[in-house]
């Protein structure tokens, strides 16, 4: 007797985590079994049963993204296993599922094609400084995408030179009013939009991810549907608008670089910011040195300015002498050992 696909299924719980560990979100799921994505998200949270066709579609999909996890599980307690990845080829195994998809998000949400390579690059060099970290999140793509998406958005962008002038527009007149009216929405309101209907995450992911609460990031995605339908009226629709925001991020041919040329960037760049950092450092202490060095060991009280003498007589003219004058020098030359107001040194 054949088991039914809800008795091969793990709990509802688990099928979420072994989801988010395969890197998947839940419009990926939804496309590869066949289903809406509001499907999957009623059996990741219980509130229906998987059957039939698409569920055993759903469960041939989570055995397959169980069976890596254990592989991961025997390769920590072996270290001969052979399934075990070394942090190079698991990078490259998440550069190549998430860059060329992050990629297309962060066009829509820049409007240019060099911007949007930047941050992809940004994030996986960023990502591979903290592999420690990033391999034990719990969700990966998660992480670079949140970085990708700050870089991407970052207004000290306005004043590289290369960013000032605008990048020709896409060709079709339909994508190119798209995505005038998305840049034309708040970065908050852009960043929710091409979350919830670009990706694919619900409300609470996109509230997580963007650090808002979901009241408002719910307020946010309304409000920017409202923008863009004033500008496309037919894309009012939300699932018109997720159709066509995949489509507009396909048309741009947006190849990110290799990741081993992202991880040797990234090295030669840690490799730079280190020198940089100890010869900054070698500098102060040599001039704290030169400075201890040089300075004074005791006070020196500072000179007075100087100042004008007042009431000095002016000095006289060069020229004869007046009666009275020359009465008084023959005075002083006859008086000059004697009187009653002059003392002579008599030796002893």
């Amino acid at each position: 007797m054949t088991e039914s696909p809800a008795s091969q299924l793990p709990p509802p719980k688990e099928r979420r985590r072994l989801r988010e560990a395969g890197s998947l979100t839940q419009a990926q799921v939804a496309e590869r079994v066949g289903v809406a994505r509001a499907t999957i998200r009623a059996w990741e949270r219980g509130r229906s049963t998987p059957g039939g066709q698409e569920g055993a579609a759903y469960a041939r999909l989570l055995a397959a993204l169980a069976g890596p996890a254990a592989d991961r599980t025997d390769a920590a307690g072996g270290a001969g296993s052979p399934s075990a990845l070394t942090p190079a080829q698991a990078f490259d195994a998440l550069y190549a599922f998430c860059a060329p998809a992050l990629a297309r998000q962060a066009y829509l949400l820049t409007g240019r094609r060099e911007l949007a390579r930047e941050a992809v690059e940004h994030a996986f060099q960023l990502a591979w400084q903290r592999w420690p970290e990033v391999a034990r999140d719990r969700d990966p793509a998660g992480w670079v995408r949140a970085v990708a998406y700050e870089w991407a958005l970052s207004p000290w962008h306005r004043f590289r030179p290369r960013h000032r002038s605008p990048e020709p527009p896409p060709a079709d007149p339909a994508d190119r009013a798209l995505l005038t009216a998305l840049l034309e929405l708040p970065p908050s309101y852009r960043r929710t939009l091409v979350l919830y209907d670009g990706v694919g995450l619900d409300l609470p992911e996109t509230a997580a991810e963007t650090e808002a609460s979901t009241p408002a990031a719910a307020g946010r995605l309304t409000r920017a549907r409202e923008a863009v339908a004033a500008q496309v009226p037919h894309l009012a629709d939300p699932a018109a608008l997720h159709r066509r925001l995949v489509e507009l991020a396909s048309t741009e041919r947006l190849q990110p670089p290799r990741p081993t040329t992202v991880r040797t960037t990234g090295e030669r760049r840690n490799v730079f910011w280190t020198r940089a950092a100890i010869a900054f450092t070698v500098a102060i202490i040599g001039s704290t040195a030169l400075t201890l060095r040089t300075a004074p060991t005791h006070y020196e009280p500072p000179i007075a300015p100087a100042q004008a003498v007042q009431g000095v007589p002016p000095p006289a003219a060069l020229g004869p002498l007046s009666h009275e004058q020359q009465a008084l020098r023959d005075k002083l030359r006859h008086s000059a050992t004697s009187g009653p107001e002059r003392l002579t040194p008599v030796a002893g």
